[in-house]
């Protein structure tokens, strides 16, 4: 055991780390990545490593704000510091990466470990690689979703909890904004927790986050939700399903989500709000994550076996994610296109996938007859009474219930793109337009985004303008529009899209 002065590093990195000066790892025998035990009076803590040749003088120990969080000294103090023993869950990691399945302690004992910061991005990457490689049986995919919920927050509403899911990838999908007040104006609870955008454009949260506050604890959306009938909330303060969060940090640089894990988290953040009837939305369609109807049936076939595995009353929508939902994409733009359809005007897209999702759920709440879901919640949309529960949820979440769609501010900064011929438009892409929105500044930057005018099958003149960028600095819009010009996400009949060789 080797003693070291601590000294504060006000610095969080998203993981439990202390910093040592090479020699003094030397000396303790430890590396980098590894285990360390750190003892400070009565505080114990393991955490993970990392060393420097200059940044700490030898006989320093760092403690970043991660750790001091959770062990607290003083600047200057004597910390004892020895090797730890790696987490049990390493070996059972080992034993996946091989091909052999996990038992259902072995999936509690990783979740566990995940949960409490004792594996490395490393070793979780590890993991996360060999059930993209190895794949999972639903007994795994089963034990994985158990040990989610039971390592997070579990929310017991006391009554029926109504949910719907859309696994994403298509830009403008701000059909939860529709669904929940549609869903609870017809008397059923739709606690609805909802995502950032990683990738996207705009998340859930992101969009409602214009008209509301959004992050609030298990007490107060379970206050919320039992006073409106429904919430639109972000799921990462409620602390349910930990454990997902800390895969998904992960999952976007290595760019891969295993079918088997996907499944695992979205069930288990339904589990965790009490959810016993959901409707899952998988949108198929170039640039969407499921480009096949085979493989959306493949995916919803094994949404249903894991559901009914917990009893839950679950329906898979598959729906047209060919290109954007909706004409809007970014947060605010979203927003404003999502009250404008609660009044009755918005796009056809936008009001038919909603009102067939909800639908389902309608149907699964015994609301509608079967067949008839789409129907009554057309209904209920026609009659303003969606609307009036949206604003009854706005006002209850903190937000202004009075409020219109142009009182919602967009970027400034604008530039449009023109039809370079005439012909009708065969092609939007989703990925284009989420990358040409995300270089104009959403979903950081509420106000940024792109507003659509025309869509696939659409008859445009040479001239017309095909879509317009908003950007809050103009410094944004220059990279999107640049962008746009290269990319050319909306494809006229006719257009020439490249000229070889390029001009000198």
């Amino acid at each position: 055991m080797v003693k070291l002065k601590a000294r504060i590093i006000d610095l969080e990195v998203g993981r439990r780390m202390v910093l040592l000066h090479e020699k003094d790892a030397q000396e303790i025998g430890t590396l980098a990545h590894d285990w360390l035990k750190i003892t400070s009076g009565k505080s114990k803590l393991v955490t993970f490593v990392d060393t420097t040749k200059s940044y700490l003088k030898q006989g320093e120990i760092g403690i970043l704000r991660d750790v001091y969080d959770k062990f607290r000294v003083r600047e200057g103090s004597m910390v004892s510091v020895s090797p730890a023993k790696p987490p049990e869950s390493i070996k059972f990691i080992q034993k996946k990466m091989n091909g052999k399945p996990l038992t259902k302690e072995e999936c509690y004992t990783i979740t566990q470990d995940l949960v409490n910061h004792r594996l490395s991005d490393i070793q979780i990457a590890a993991f996360i690689l060999a059930e993209e490689f190895q794949g999972l049986t639903m007994d795994e995919i089963e034990y994985l979703t158990k040990a989610m919920v039971d390592t997070g927050v579990v929310i017991d509403f006391d009554r029926p909890c109504f949910d719907k899911h859309s696994i994403g990838g298509v830009p403008g999908n701000k059909v939860t904004l529709l669904i929940v007040p549609i869903v609870a104006a017809a008397g059923l609870l739709i606690p609805k927790t909802s995502s950032r955008a990683i990738t996207g454009a705009s998340g859930t949260a992101d969009t409602m986050e214009i008209l509301a506050d959004v992050e609030f604890d298990a007490a107060e959306l379970k206050e919320i939700a039992l006073k409106a009938s429904g919430a639109i909330v972000w799921g990462g303060k409620l602390g349910i399903a930990p454990a997902d969060d800390l895969l998904i940090r992960v999952e976007h640089p290595l760019n891969i989500d295993p079918v088997g894990q996907m499944l695992a988290s979205i069930l288990s953040k339904k589990l965790s709000v009490g959810a016993d009837h959901v409707v899952i939305d998988i949108p198929v369609g170039a640039g969407a994550k499921v480009t096949t109807v085979g493989a959306a049936r493949k995916l919803a076939k094994s949404f249903v076996e894991l559901s009914e595995r917990f009893n839950m009353q679950l329906q898979c929508g598959i729906t047209y994610g060919g290109q954007p939902v909706g004409h809007m994409v970014g947060p605010a733009l979203e927003a404003r296109e999502a009250l404008i359809a609660l009044q009755g005007k918005g796009p056809a897209s936008l009001v038919e996938k909603s009102t067939e999702l909800a639908g389902m759920l309608l149907e699964l709440g015994f609301i509608a007859q079967p067949s008839q879901g789409k129907d009554f919640a057309k209904k209920i949309l026609a009659s303003g009474k969606a609307l009036k529960k949206l604003r009854e949820i706005i006002e209850v979440q903190g937000g202004n219930p009075g409020i219109q769609s142009r009182d919602i501010d967009v970027g400034n900064h604008t530039a449009e793109i023109k039809a370079p011929c005439d012909g009708f438009v065969t092609n939007v892409s989703n990925n284009a337009i989420t990358a040409i929105a995300r270089a104009a500044g959403a979903p950081r930057e509420k106000g940024a985004g792109i507003a659509l005018r025309w869509k696939r099958g659409y008859k445009v003149k040479k001239g017309d303008v095909l879509y317009r960028i908003y950007a809050e600095r103009a410094s944004k819009l220059s990279d999107a529009y640049n962008m746009a010009l290269e990319m050319k996400p909306v494809t006229v009949e006719g257009m020439l899209l490249h000229k070889l060789p390029e001009s000198p």
